[in-house]
């Protein structure tokens, strides 16, 4: 048998804890979903379109618009995002309107935002 170099071969200083973050844990699947969310939503543009889409349902040609982009490369983004979850689309007529999948969308983006802030807040209060 042979020793995988990169597992941690030492007695572990706090054992109940060690037992407790291994039984709470995920299944590898669901952090690959997690890791594939994280992707999606870390593209700037995706970002913009997320904070466009959580005032409100638009079309293509009106988040193009919005963000001074082709009507092609939104559609390709919101394509991936749509793929993911992370929006859906409403067709009336001709046109696609598209939304936030649900709240959680748009919550982690909030909650990233006032993340990122408060960072930035406490680094200028460092640097003072």
């Amino acid at each position: 048998m042979t020793r995988n170099e990169y597992t941690c071969d030492c007695k572990p200083i706090n054992e109940e804890q060690v037992l407790s973050a291994k039984e709470s844990m995920l299944s590898s699947g669901t952090y690959e979903k997690v890791a594939g969310f994280f992707k999606i939503v870390g593209d700037q543009t995706r970002c913009k379109i997320i904070s466009v889409l959580k005032e409100n349902e638009m079309c293509v040609g009106d988040i193009s618009n919005v963000l001074s982009m082709t009507k092609s490369s939104i559609s390709h983004q919101l394509s991936k995002m749509k793929e993911q979850g992370v929006v859906k689309g409403r067709k009336e007529g001709k046109e696609v309107y598209y939304s936030l999948d649900d709240a959680h969308v748009a919550e982690i983006f909030e909650l990233t935002v006032e993340h990122i802030t408060h960072i930035h807040h406490e680094l200028e209060d460092r640097e003072s």
